[in-house]
């Protein structure tokens, strides 16, 4: 199995390159940011090594904030009111679990979702809202 080796050097390409403990760009207030794996191109959400290839170099991104409903659950424990949780793949390649605004009966997998608020203040998750309202007149 190859391995980078640190002496080489690595071109980078639209991102930074940062480690653990960069800070965030200025401009990343209220933005979605991601990884990206400069050796296999894999996106992912909050890691410390690519989960395909294992590696270490990995550059931040940000990303445009739109993506797709995968998975939506109601969870009624530890909140005063039922409350949906999302899993959000984006559209750059990469899930994320956040929250989509609305009720939560009528948030289903397949709904265009586009980013809101980077960080919600009480649960630090991100918080999205529906591009379109489908037409389920049969649900």
């Amino acid at each position: 199995m190859y391995h980078h080796s640190g002496s080489a050097a690595q071109p980078t390409a639209a991102g930074t390159a940062t480690g653990v403990l960069d800070a965030k760009p200025a401009d990343a207030k209220d933005a979605l940011l991601f990884q990206r794996c400069t050796w296999c191109g894999t996106a992912m959400y909050q890691r410390l090594l690519c989960p395909v290839c294992q590696g270490s170099d990995l550059r931040t991104e940000r990303s445009e904030g739109v993506g797709t409903v995968r998975h939506s659950a109601i969870v009624h424990r530890n909140t005063p009111a039922a409350r949906n949780v999302s899993m959000v793949e984006m559209a750059e390649g990469f899930v994320v679990r956040g929250r989509v605004m609305g009720p939560p009966v009528g948030i289903h997998s397949g709904d265009r979702v586009q980013l809101s608020t980077a960080k919600d203040p009480v649960r630090g998750e991100p918080v999205f809202q529906l591009l379109d309202e489908p037409y389920r007149a049969w649900s």
